[in-house]
């Protein structure tokens, strides 16, 4: 029987000067995020839809959490 596919160590890391944040698994970058939608997004793109952004223990924020997006006053489109 097949063991379960061992889940990736997400990090967000600490934002940049313009307030986005590398998402990496592993050696990869998944993207570039500006906002906590952004994650999520980017997460569901490399079929990580299933990972609790805000309170996974996969996911490694660096630099703040979740709610720490500074430089960015507003989500656009808002």
């Amino acid at each position: 029987m097949a063991h379960p596919p061992e889940l990736p160590h997400i990090v967000v890391h600490t934002p940049a000067l313009d307030g986005s944040r590398r998402v990496t698994s592993g050696d990869e970058t998944l993207g570039v995020a500006s906002h906590l939608d952004d994650v999520v997004e980017i997460l569901r793109l490399a079929d990580l839809d299933r990972v609790e952004v805000e309170e996974s223990d996969l996911i490694e924020w660096q630099g703040g959490g979740p709610e720490d997006w500074p430089g960015l006053s507003e989500h656009p489109g808002q």
